[in-house]
């Protein structure tokens, strides 16, 4: 396995945020796989939680979404949605949220909800907000995954589903958010986290094979990079192996 997919390495690089132990609110795709990419490598402790109310899910494949039983069939215990959010994480009990994005901006703010145009006549209806914005805002703090280009890494999104950074420093302290807001980005070209001063995201580490051109040209902004960016370490031939092993399931899933 000395070869891999720019998708692999993002979800690898995701999974690596997750440290064992946590309590994790995640969210469906992208997000599930890194998840449980993580608990079923270096973080066998770590905490799934999701928005059906599933909590402490061990799945042993991936979930084709939060209503998928095998979630519920795993859980250590399973809630009333309303109790996941008045509970859990409203009351700042969920270490990390684990969020995907259509658009996000410099600040890392969050659109799931509608593309071009205005709310009533878009161009595109996105699938919504879901609980994102409670996660957003509640969690102790937010890593995001989604894949770099200019739809994507816009200079400002067409409409804040979930808040980030809002327009800079003090934003989310004047709006009363309890979580700290996004800690890291991982794209397909590398990894983000937000400037500690201004808030901006800025480029910390590319994956290998990726230069700092390619990350500005598929950015929508003037993209800030870090004195000391550096190359991560490629995956490994375990991290390879599980993940391909829990994407493997996904066809399995659709038969049940």
């Amino acid at each position: 396995m000395t070869s891999w997919t720019a998708d692999e390495m993002m979800t690898v690089a995701a999974a690596r945020q997750l440290r064992d132990g946590a309590v994790c609110f995640v969210g469906i795709g992208l997000p599930s796989t890194a998840a449980n990419l993580a608990r079923a490598s270096h973080a066998p402790n770590l905490v799934l939680i999701y928005e059906s109310g599933c909590l402490g899910a061990k799945p042993d494949r991936l979930p084709l979404s939060i209503g998928d039983g095998i979630l519920a069939d795993t859980a250590d215990a399973v809630v009333s949605v309303p109790e996941v959010f008045n509970y859990w994480l409203q009351p700042g009990r969920i270490d990390v949220g684990f969020l995907g994005a259509a658009q996000l901006d410099r600040y890392g703010n969050i659109n799931t909800t509608v593309v071009g145009g205005d709310y009533d006549a878009p161009t595109v209806r996105l699938p919504g907000a879901g609980g994102a914005p409670e996660i957003a805002a509640s969690c102790g703090e937010v890593v995001v995954i989604v894949r770099q280009d200019l739809r994507t890494f816009t200079e400002r999104v067409d409409f804040v589903t979930s808040v980030g950074y809002g327009t800079g420093p003090g934003h989310r302290e004047r709006l009363g958010l309890r979580g700290g807001g996004p800690r890291a980005v991982i794209t397909d070209l590398g990894v983000l986290a937000p400037d500690p001063v201004t808030c901006e995201l800025t480029l910390t580490h590319l994956h290998p094979g990726v230069t700092r051109e390619q990350a500005r040209a598929a950015t929508g902004w003037n993209l800030a990079v870090a004195e000391g960016l550096a190359t991560g370490a490629p995956p490994t031939a375990r991290e390879l192996a599980v993940l391909r092993a829990l994407e493997a399931t996904k066809s399995d899933g659709r038969r049940q």
